[in-house]
């Protein structure tokens, strides 16, 4: 089921993300000192690519299609992937709610 705030304020989205990490992760916590937008999904969550698929398609279920994660995704290269961080996905989809 589909949630989706009209808009979403950069705090609110990564309070989200942070949230479904957490769930993918087993509620361990991830990162001293929490998740931050500075943190990088592959070398702090040592996130594989299935993980990634996994976390957009949870976040996919609150936001809806008007956040395109597969094309975002293609969009990239694979060394921008690997320095992916929060912060990025962040405002991917705050950028794409608006």
């Amino acid at each position: 089921m589909t949630t989706t705030p009209a808009t979403s304020s950069e705090s609110d989205v990564l309070a989200r993300i942070t949230e479904v990490l957490h769930r993918l992760l087993d509620d361990c916590d991830p990162v001293p000192g929490g998740i931050t937008p500075a943190t990088r999904f592959v070398d702090d969550l040592d996130l594989e690519s299935i993980d990634l698929v996994t976390l957009t398609g949870m976040l996919r279920a609150h936001y809806g299609e008007q956040v395109d994660f597969p094309g975002w995704f293609a969009s990239l290269g694979l060394s921008e992937i690997a320095r992916l961080t929060v912060g990025h996905l962040v405002r991917h989809i705050v950028d794409s709610l608006r």
